[in-house]
Formats: structure tokens, sequence, C-alpha cells
């Protein structure tokens, strides 16, 4: 059992492959902020050597852009970093150009597509009220 918890929440009227690609995005970003949360290297019967994972399981809900606008409101009440994926960053080809269309959203304009976070297990339970668990 861990005393932390991770949860990705969606918007849920993503298509597949963008449910996919956000929460790549948003485990890479968990794993920049909480190094701690990368194990050690798995090797296979044959000494193939493959990358760490993280330790820990994460849980993928689903909400809808009312949710997600409301978690992220207890996110920023509680200042909390998360990592953070809003629509128009699937038009840009790289991270330059991500962030600079971040930048240009404030929270109350921005179209959220998902969140992603890891603290204390009770802090996410509250935080991510009201998201159910991705079908």
């Amino acid at each position: 059992m861990f005393d932390t918890k991770i949860a990705i929440v969606l918007r849920e009227d993503l298509a597949m492959w963008q449910k996919l690609n956000v929460t790549g995005f948003l485990v890479s970003g968990l794993a920049a902020t909480h190094p701690e949360i990368i194990g050690e290297a798995y090797r296979d019967a044959a000494g193939h050597v493959y990358s760490p994972m993280s330790i820990q399981p994460m849980v993928v809900l689903a909400a809808d852009q009312a949710l997600l606008r409301t978690i992220q409101t207890r996110l920023i009440d509680r200042a909390l970093t998360a990592a953070a994926y809003i629509e128009e960053m699937f038009s840009t080809g790289h991270d330059a150009d991500n962030r600079a269309v971040f930048a240009q959203f404030s929270p109350e304009t921005a179209k959220l597509v998902g969140l992603g976070l890891r603290a204390e297990r009770k802090i996410v339970d509250k935080i991510m009220k009201g998201a159910r668990m991705h079908p």
C-alpha cells in the first residue's frame, strides 16, 4: 500500500488516440516532477534490459469539461503541481509549441483534456471527487 496515489483524469469525449496520447504526456510530466516514482530497470530471462517504470499503480478516470475545471480549481486552491494538457496542444508538433500555446490560456479559458496528479491518497480522492473510472 502506498501513502500516495497517482490519478489521471481525461475528458470523456476524446478520441481513443487522444486519450492514449494525453495519458502518456501526463504520466511523463508526473515522472519528471516526482522522479522517486521510477523504479529499477527491467531485465528479461535472456538478459535484455528494458526501461524502468513507475513503482506504483495509477488510476485513470473520466470527466466532462465542467468537472475537469472543478478539479483544476481544487488543485490551484491547494497550490498543488499537476500535469495538464489542453485541446490546443493537439495541433502542435513539439514541446516548445506546446508550452507556447498553453501559455495563451488561463484556467478559465483553457479547454482542458487531461490532468495528472500525485499526492497523498486522501488529497487525490478529494480533488478527483466526481470523476469516474475510465471505461
